[in-house]
């Protein structure tokens, strides 16, 4: 999911990971949004 946000908007799958992983640092909504767009976008296969 991570992979196919990051081509969509121009950045390396490696840092929309690492952006993922630092925000989870954060408090916030990340699981959630993370498992509405795994639903929303499109799969690549």
């Amino acid at each position: 999911m991570l992979a196919g946000l990051a081509r969509r908007v121009g950045i390396s799958p490696w840092a929309a990971r690492a952006i993922f992983l630092l925000s989870l640092l954060l408090p916030g909504p990340q699981f959630l949004a993370y498992g509405v767009l795994w639903i929303v976008m499109p799969n690549e296969r």
